[in-house]
């Protein structure tokens, strides 16, 4: 870990309840500390060749730091709506404008013990060349679904964009994708 702060913990989220109704905000670091019920936007980013964009955070990331990715995305801020988290968020970490709107999937309700998160699951095809956020990502590729699956079981990933993932998988085997 560096000696710098963790990136963006003064940043005020809205604070949501199980049905993910705005019930207050408060700031970032403050909503992960007390396990504050927050929103988050995921999209899984398609280049040209069907690939997917998969990157691994950096160690100065306020939660999952050094964790694979295979989504880009992050919180909503204090009055933002999922879908313009979802294409900001995109901009932001692939180093791109101009992005087309990310299309919405599906919403899930991420918790764990340390964790609780309304989660919105967006897909996009980004045929611009990308230059990724150096403060938020470390390293980065394209791979083929086959190439993901076999690094499932291998890479550290973070555990929310993994849930997304295979809750994508699902979510296509049924139709709806």
């Amino acid at each position: 870990m560096t000696d710098q702060q963790p990136l963006n913990a003064d940043e005020i989220l809205d604070i949501v309840d199980e049905c993910d109704r705005v019930v207050g905000q408060a700031p970032r670091g403050e909503a992960y500390a007390r396990n504050l019920r927050h929103r988050c936007a995921f999209v899984l980013v398609r280049d040209a060749d069907d690939r997917i964009f998969v990157h691994r955070r950096t160690d100065r990331k306020l939660v999952f730091p050094s964790h694979y990715d295979m989504f880009v995305g992050g919180v909503v801020g204090a009055g933002e709506s999922y879908d313009e988290a979802a294409l900001r968020e995109a901009e932001e970490e692939l180093g791109v404008e101009g992005l087309g709107q990310p299309e919405p999937c599906f919403t899930f309700l991420y918790e764990e013990d340390e964790h609780s998160w309304w989660s919105a699951v967006y897909e996009v095809r980004c045929t611009l060349p990308v230059a990724p956020q150096e403060s938020e990502v470390a390293w980065h590729t394209f791979l083929t679904d086959d190439e993901l699956t076999q690094r499932l079981d291998a890479w550290p990933w973070v555990p929310d964009g993994l849930a997304a993932y295979r809750r994508m998988l699902e979510w296509r085997a049924s139709g709806k994708g």
